[in-house]
């Protein structure tokens, strides 16, 4: 990912807090000799810790490519995109410039975490590190708990497998014409209200944060 020095985040307190507004990407693994990477659009959960990174737990099925190939290297690569929006060009042009002579642009917002993966499949950790993704994605229950041996889910934990990875970097960036003058940056920002169209109160939102803190 080619990231401009005004691209990248401010801190790490900015990509960590867009990354808790966001759970789901692309983790990508080697594929065999001859292939091409294989990639697996997919819900997450990430928690900042352990580690200096944090980690990230997901659960694909047991026949997912997905585990075999972290069988033979463990090294994934989680990809988020989000806010993205296309600005026409007479949204970025110059203040004393003609509107025609704007850059049309596609900005987003990404962070791509480097992962060494751990494979579960012990049934208790599974079901306890299962238990934990769905507390996230379904905070008020009504859910039961998945249980080795007990009904209704125990007999299911053998058809998935619970990746638990390990964050080892981080590359974080939002293309939000960072590199021209703030009053370009608020136009588009008032453009995107005024369109608004899908995804375009949410890249605006987004805008409105980076401005807010440099």
């Amino acid at each position: 990912m080619l990231m401009h020095p005004w691209d990248t985040a401010h801190d790490e307190d900015e990509w960590r807090a867009w990354l808790s507004r966001h759970d789901f990407g692309r983790p990508s693994v080697n594929g065999p000799p001859g292939e091409p990477p294989w990639v697996q659009p997919t819900h997450f959960l990430y928690e900042p810790e352990p580690g200096p990174h944090g980690r990230v737990l997901l659960h694909p099925a047991r026949p997912n490519p997905l585990r075999r190939a972290l069988e033979a290297n463990p090294e994934v690569l989680l990809n988020v995109v989000d806010d993205h929006d296309f600005a026409p060009g007479r949204w970025t042009a110059p203040e004393d410039a003609p509107p025609e002579h704007g850059t049309p642009t596609s900005y987003h917002a990404a962070v791509q975490l480097r992962c060494t993966a751990r494979v579960v499949d012990d049934p208790a950790e599974k079901a306890a590190l299962l238990n934990r993704q769905v507390a996230h994605f379904q905070p008020e229950g009504g859910t039961a708990p998945a249980a080795p041996g007990e009904a209704p889910f125990g007999r299911l934990l053998s058809g998935i497998r619970v990746l638990d990875l390990e964050v080892t970097g981080v590359r974080a960036e939002s293309t939000d014409a960072g590199n021209k003058p703030r009053e370009v940056r608020e136009r588009v920002a008032h453009h995107l209200s005024d369109r608004d169209g899908p995804g375009d109160r949410e890249a605006r939102a987004h805008r409105l944060r980076r401005l807010a803190t440099g």
